[in-house]
């Protein structure tokens, strides 16, 4: 296991209370009593993990150590640092993205959660709906339970949103799922093949990353926007199995994809035959003012639509969708019903509730969001002001480009300061977001000022008074990269493109630019 994708794995690590090299030992202690590192495992060098870790060797070198005297490692002149025992092949890899790690680690006190974007709590409308929910479900009779497409009373509420946002919808078109993670995880089961090319933005949400990898996708890269698509599907030797893009209030940077631009993508997709996924699970959380254009399925019915009620009302509402052609939604209920029968019912049946208040809860809840990213903003200017980072006019999320150093590292830092962010090589398959971090604005505004408070303490023990300041750990530092031309769409931020890392941030596919 290579240092980058063990330093994932480690996860909050250093977030604890104690010496860090007991910290360490501690979680390398649990990965192999848990069989993450299965007997054989190689375990990276010295210096190759505390580069990874932006710790000192001397660190790692008492971690490998404490852990030898145990027992549970080998150390050996010329041959590395081994997991003890008999070699034996390690079961299936599972994820080992960031994004995902946070969630199952533990709730920390401690620790002030920017990496992880979605409302903190149920808002008093879902606990309405639920109520309302509830007293359906004494109405039901001849129901079973099992709709592995979806209660019939939500994918109609469903259709009539879209019909209602310009796109005429028939509720047969719609399939429910848990959320909208589970809905990219269909889709991708459904329509790649192993080794197959799938097109991503980079950077890009890394949700869809890890379910596209699941099925062991090649991942080709295109700037935000897909720029470049029409030439990238052109021959059909390299047309890929799927192209995903994140057409309003992007994640991360933001960026809207003007009407024009989406009238393009949308041609040609149906021209080259490509499926085109568009991620709308932000696309309702506009700022006061600021106008989208319609749905990316308004310009070709061949685009297939993912949506969920996890960020613009509340995560633990377990309720996505997918829209698409009906041939395309009898596939996918069919995958499905292998997996899951079905949702939970008193679930859709409030989602059902809320859907046709929808646009309306979330212009009331506009103000709020944009006081809380202008608060973020704010913060940022006053302790961070090296940092580059610009207003967005919606969504959850700021992509912030550190002036030097790389995120992988400085995150690493910011979590030993109590403050968990995510690194942009996560969000890119290029690899050329390591100078990138993504903060969300959700927090209460007291948070969002200790937040940063903690991300200052972090970038000043990082070496953040400059590239000659000395405070850089072993190995954190490389050159600030050039920006490059802005995409072709609506950027609400100005759009930098650093120089590509030594390493992919797809470690386990191969991972190849187009364009």
């Amino acid at each position: 296991m290579d240092s980058a994708a063990l330093a994932d794995r480690l996860g909050r690590w250093s977030s604890g209370r104690g010496p860090l090299y007991l910290l360490l030992a501690a979680r390398l202690r649990h990965l192999v009593d848990r069989g993450e590192l299965v007997p054989g495992t190689a375990l990276p060098p010295d210096r190759s993990l505390a580069a990874a870790l932006a710790v000192g060797r001397g660190t790692v070198v008492a971690a490998y150590e404490q852990l030898r005297t145990e027992g549970r490692i080998v150390r050996r002149q010329g041959s590395g640092t081994r997991v003890a025992g008999p070699a034996r092949e390690r079961p299936r890899e599972t994820t080992g993205a960031p994004v995902f790690l946070h969630l199952l680690e533990r709730q920390d006190a401690d620790v002030v959660l920017m990496a992880c974007a979605a409302p903190a709590a149920p808002p008093p409308v879902l606990l309405a709906a639920y109520e309302r929910a509830v007293s359906q479900l004494a109405t039901l009779t001849g129901d079973i339970g099992y709709h592995p497409a979806g209660h019939p009373r939500l994918r109609r509420a469903v259709a009539d949103h879209y019909t209602r946002r310009g796109v005429p919808t028939a509720p047969e078109q719609i399939l429910v799922t848990n959320g909208g993670q589970q809905a990219l995880s269909l889709l991708a089961r459904a329509f790649v093949e192993p080794g197959g090319k799938v097109l991503v933005e980079a950077p890009t949400y890394p949700g869809a990353l890890e379910a596209f990898r699941e099925q062991s996708a090649s991942l080709r890269t295109l700037p935000v926007g897909l720029v470049g698509f029409e030439t990238a599907v052109r021959s059909p030797a390299h047309r890929p199995d799927l192209a995903y893009v994140v057409s309003t209030h992007h994640n991360p940077t933001g960026a809207v994809l003007p009407p024009l631009a989406r009238r393009r993508l949308a041609g040609a997709a149906a021209a080259a035959g490509v499926p085109l996924i568009d991620d709308e699970v932000l696309a309702h959380l506009s700022f006061p003012g600021q106008d989208t254009p319609p749905p990316l399925a308004a310009y070709g019915g061949t685009v297939v639509t993912v949506g969920s009620l996890s960020k613009s009302v509340w995560g633990g509402l377990r309720v996505g969708w997918i829209r698409a052609t009906e041939a395309i939604v009898d596939r996918l209920a069919r995958l499905r019903a292998v997996h899951d029968l079905g949702g939970n019912l008193p679930a859709q049946l409030a989602a059902a509730d809320l859907l046709p208040g929808l646009e309306r809860w979330c212009r009331d809840t506009a103000e709020d969001r944009r006081a809380r990213h202008d608060h973020l903003l704010a913060e940022l200017a006053r302790r961070l002001p090296q940092w580059q980072v610009g207003p967005v006019g919606g969504g959850q999320t700021l992509w912030v480009r550190l002036p030097h150093g790389d995120g992988d590292t400085f995150a690493q830092t910011a979590l030993r300061h109590g403050v968990a962010v995510l690194s942009g090589s996560g969000l890119d398959a290029s690899g050329a977001s390591g100078a990138f971090i993504r903060l969300h604005f959700l927090a209460p505004p007291e948070d969002l000022t200790e937040a940063v408070r903690r991300l200052a303490a972090a970038w000043h023990a990082y070496g953040g008074g400059g590239r000659g300041s000395g405070g850089v750990p072993t190995g954190a530092g490389m050159p600030a990269p050039a920006p490059a031309p802005a995409p072709a769409l609506a950027p609400s931020r100005p759009q930098f493109r650093p120089r590509p890392r030594n390493r992919s941030a797809d470690r386990r596919n191969r991972v190849a630019p187009t364009g």
